[in-house]
């Protein structure tokens, strides 16, 4: 194997550890349907899933369609949601959506990329992720954590979650996006977190890990 490889050349290789380690990736937000999935999704903003899955039973006992929702007080919403953090501004968005999902397309899930944007609180991740885990489109949402992956593994320069998107979109072929998006996250989760992390130890970043991680 070469010393130095492209990260053309390293794509499918990390791809295999990863799939090795991790052929099996359950969706990681509790939901039942792609409402319940958007709202999870909304809640897990700079907030854990496991977090977010202790949350939001209680939240959608109260009201687990945008019919329901849509009439609910706003402070009572963000009394529920508040271990999730953000609780002001997401109970607000939840609201909101809910009516304009009712209004605008029938309380009905849009799978749309850019119909999914338009609704408050939610931005270009979390409409990628809807669309991969509730309908199957390829996608490939870039959190910090898969951020910080693909520039460990000089997969892009780290400049920007957008264009770290689009560096793994341009390496991985496309029915794999859905599955390496949460492959990584499992990852870095499990061998390679933000502290306390050891590349020599790492699986992938001992191979293919950028050279300052080792200084």
């Amino acid at each position: 194997m070469k010393t130095r490889l492209s990260a053309k050349e390293k794509a499918p290789l990390i791809s295999d550890i990863l799939e090795s380690l991790y052929p099996e990736t359950p969706v990681p937000l509790d939901h039942k349907d792609p409402y319940t999935l958007l709202v999870a999704v909304l809640l897990s903003a700079q907030c854990t899933d496991v977090r977010v899955n202790l949350t939001t039973p209680a939240l959608f006992a109260l009201a687990d369609n945008p019919f329901d929702m849509m009439h609910q007080d706003v402070l009572q919403v963000q009394e529920i949601i508040r271990p999730c953090g953000l609780s002001p501004r997401k109970s607000k968005a939840i609201v909101e959506l809910s009516k304009m999902l009712v209004e605008k397309y029938d309380g009905v899930v849009p799978a749309d990329f850019n119909k999914l944007e338009e609704f408050p609180g939610v931005g270009h991740k979390t409409a990628s992720v809807v669309m991969a885990q509730a309908f199957g489109v390829p996608a490939f949402p870039v959190d910090t954590h898969i951020h910080r992956l693909a520039y460990r593994w000089t997969l892009s320069t780290g400049k920007s979650v957008e264009k770290t998107e689009k560096d793994l979109k341009r390496l991985f072929p496309k029915e794999k996006w859905n599955k390496l998006h949460l492959q990584i996250i499992l990852f870095g989760r499990e061998y390679c977190s933000a502290r306390q992390h050891d590349p020599k130890q790492c699986p992938i970043c001992s191979k293919f890990g950028r050279k300052s991680l080792f200084k």
